[in-house]
């Protein structure tokens, strides 16, 4: 897939973010998949051993892995600046 031009070349992104995108396009989708499901059942599992706070902490770890899949998946199909 070609990538498209930038629309905008007053707002391009910098070098770090560069760098970043191009080493996170490199991973597979699924992995931040995985760890979302991992953290739920590890979320489950202190739930069950009555650890309610450690549960609520590692459960919301599945979002922000949520989140950083679609991230993935944005710069693999439509690549940076």
């Amino acid at each position: 897939m070609a990538k498209s031009q930038n629309n905008n070349p007053e707002h391009t992104e910098g070098p770090v973010a560069t760098a970043i995108e191009e080493q996170t396009a490199k991973l597979p989708s699924d992995i931040f998949l995985w760890a979302a499901l991992g953290s739920m059942g590890v979320s489950l599992y202190f739930q069950y051993i009555k650890e309610r706070d450690k549960s609520l902490f590692v459960g919301q770890w599945a979002a922000p892995f949520l989140l950083l899949g679609l991230y993935n998946k944005l710069v693999k199909l439509e690549g940076h600046d």
